[in-house]
């Protein structure tokens, strides 16, 4: 069974840091792991992805801020979000690919998602 398991969202100001964990069971490290972020007001949009390869790919707006990372031994997924913005208040969900090793960032792309952990940055 699949499971992924997020963790670390929570309330700071502007210029502070989170890291987001994720927690995987069930699931190959071949596969392709990624953070996408949603607001009641946007659709779903990716903000990091990894694959096996160590190949990463940033949304544009995180860029220089925001880093991915993976324990092979912890089989664990991170999101460390350094100098946070109000814009980037949304839930932040991990996920998970099977069927690409590209480092993608279309949503259609992955199948297993976790519950999701909100982040709420205050000016």
């Amino acid at each position: 069974q699949v499971q992924l398991v997020e963790s670390g969202g929570g309330s700071v100001q502007t210029g502070g840091s989170l890291r987001l964990s994720c927690a995987v069971s069930g699931i190959s490290s071949r596969y392709t792991m990624g953070w996408f972020r949603q607001t009641p007001e946007k659709e779903r949009e990716g903000v990091a992805t990894i694959n096996s390869g160590g190949g990463i790919r940033y949304a544009d707006s995180v860029k220089g801020r925001f880093t991915i990372s993976h324990d092979n031994a912890k089989n664990t997924l991170y999101l460390q979000m350094n100098s946070l913005k109000p814009d980037d208040t949304a839930m932040y969900y991990c996920a998970a690919s099977s069927r690409y090793s590209i480092v993608t960032m279309w949503k259609g792309a992955f199948e297993y998602w976790g519950q999701g952990t909100q982040v709420t940055v205050s000016s």
